[in-house]
């Protein structure tokens, strides 16, 4: 039996909106809460609704301009969780969050059920690491709801040898066509490049440095490097899983045009760019 779901597009508009009205004139943080048990940064101590609650709260009153909520860990050698059991995670938590968060919501799934079931309950985005590609009722629901979508670049597998920025130029192509057709408005996508996702570590550099690439295809650039594999071996000093690295490349990337980043540690990124926007509207003088 089809399940009949209803969208308020109204208020689904209103926090799409919120999520890109600061593109252009600041750095927007996405805050990470993650249902996970297995997940590699924080898997489990989210898992239960009370704490990913308090933990979204926290995020939102740190500076996070929206909430991302993710109830499978994607990281690499994940077992796939089914539609049934991902929803399970989040449906104690989302109805809550929408209405408690005090920020805009997305939902970081692949699975057209999943997206709708948390569109009916309002959530604003959809982070889809498949980029519109996994799933092909994913584009309508988008479009149906009246949302946003984050498009992020994915490879089913690792191939050193291949030119990543233009493979990541030609998959974005593909998901802005199957957005278009859906219905999705081009004024509500952002593009991922995906780092950590079917590439080397060398690829995933030449992804961080393709930035200015990667804008010219006219959508902000959403950066997702987070406490990610790719800083292993870097000092941590005394903070948890590898900020100074995450730090300074959203702050590279920043600089090269980046407009959103998804993150674990809001309070901190909130205040490197406060001065890194302090820094680059500083008038030069001599």
């Amino acid at each position: 039996m089809t399940e009949v779901l209803s969208f308020d597009r109204a208020a689904i508009a209103a926090g799409r909106d919120r999520f890109f009205a600061p593109v252009g004139k600041r750095p927007v943080i996405m805050g990470i809460v993650n249902v996970t048990p297995d997940s590699f940064s924080d898997g489990g101590l989210f898992a239960a609704p009370e704490a990913a609650l308090a933990q979204a709260k926290k995020l939102a009153a740190e500076g996070a301009d929206i909430v991302d909520v993710g109830a499978e860990s994607t990281r690499p050698g994940h077992t796939p969780v089914p539609p049934d059991e991902e929803w399970a995670r989040l449906e104690p938590l989302l109805a809550a969050l929408v209405a408690e968060a005090g920020v805009p919501v997305s939902v970081d799934t692949y699975k057209s059920i999943t997206a709708r079931r948390a569109l009916a309950v309002g959530v604003a985005i959809v982070n889809d690491i498949w980029g519109l590609q996994r799933d092909p009722d994913m584009a309508p629901a988008v479009a149906e709801a009246g949302a946003g979508v984050v498009v992020m670049h994915n490879r089913e597998t690792t191939d050193p040898e291949i030119d990543i920025v233009s493979d990541m130029l030609r998959f974005f192509e593909r998901s802005l066509e199957i957005a278009r057709r859906a219905g999705v408005s081009d004024a509500h996508v952002a593009l991922d490049p995906g780092i950590g996702f079917g590439k080397s570590r060398q690829q995933n550099y030449d992804a961080l440095r393709a930035a200015p690439k990667l804008l010219t295809l006219g959508f902000p650039l959403l950066i997702g490097v987070s406490r990610k594999s790719i800083f292993k071996g870097l000092p941590d000093g005394l903070m948890e899983g590898r900020l100074v690295g995450t730090l300074a490349a959203n702050l590279i990337a920043a600089g090269d045009g980046a407009q959103m980043f998804r993150v674990h540690d809001v309070a901190e990124h909130r205040a490197a760019f406060e001065v890194f926007s302090a820094l680059r509207a500083a008038p030069a003088k001599g």
